[in-house]
């Protein structure tokens, strides 16, 4: 399993926020430079989110989403504001390794289609949850302002055979808190499709990398699935977890 380290941008600067709430927010300076550190600490890859793009549909940090890919010799992937395969062409062909769908997935599903036919290995999903009081993970849209009406496992069926390279999955209640991820989901998901899963929200310390390394599960006798990658954010820029002991726990599971 991969560890991503996150940033989130938001008027030009690097960000975390808790819950997704543009509320409750906290500031950690030049994101580039922040990605130069991630990746002078042996990252792997980069999650890197236009968070005004998401939320208006507009490319506000792409320029700097550029730069960071520019700026760093590791593999960067990116979401927020992907609209159209134009934006997809344009991140793609600017140094970004993997582009992020997310609203526009589900507001016009033959992006998918269209983004995986021309990138084939290069665009993942992105699915960003809640849970409502009926207990389903219910995929929220535009920034996460908005409930999508459906599940995490309704939109893994409707892609499933488009090629994705992975999708990425959020729990939003548990993004930004620490407070671990959302295990059981994750299993729901590991046993729902065969597209490697990138997990996100919630990971706040080492023991998490672990619990989510050792994630397993064994669908009709076939080979076992596990988590291609972690995402973590807030745990690493206040200093509860370095990116060499994210990296430590994950070699550990090999």
């Amino acid at each position: 399993m991969d560890l991503y380290p996150a940033i989130d941008i938001r008027d030009g600067g690097a960000v975390r926020l808790t819950q997704g709430d543009f509320d409750r927010q906290s500031e950690y300076g030049d994101p580039v430079a922040l990605a130069g550190r991630f990746a002078s600490g042996g990252a792997p890859w980069l999650h890197v989110v236009d968070l005004d793009a998401a939320r208006s549909g507009l490319p506000v940090n792409r320029s700097t989403v550029l730069a960071i890919a520019r700026a760093v010799d590791v593999p960067v992937e990116t979401g927020g504001g992907v609209r159209k395969v134009d934006d997809v062409a344009e991140l793609l062909e600017g140094g970004v390794a993997r582009v992020i769908l997310g609203t526009a997935a589900l507001d016009d599903p033959d992006l998918v289609h269209q983004a995986t036919s021309a990138y084939p290995g290069r665009v993942a999903l992105g699915l960003d949850y809640r849970r409502v009081p009926d207990g389903r993970a219910e995929v929220a849209i535009r920034g996460w302002r908005e409930g999508s009406g459906r599940t995490v496992g309704d939109l893994l069926d409707e892609v499933a055979g488009t090629g994705l390279a992975a999708v990425i999955v959020t729990s939003i209640e548990r993004d930004g808190m620490l407070t671990g991820p959302d295990l059981d989901g994750l299993v729901a998901v590991l046993n729902s499709t065969d597209v490697p899963v990138i997990a996100s929200g919630g990971v706040g310390s080492v023991a998490d990398i672990e619990a989510l390394c050792a994630l397993e599960v064994v669908v009709d006798g076939g080979p076992p699935r596990r988590l291609l990658g972690a995402i973590t954010g807030k745990a690493l820029v206040d200093g509860r977890m370095t990116v060499q002991e994210g990296m430590a726990a994950c070699a550990r599971s090999v």
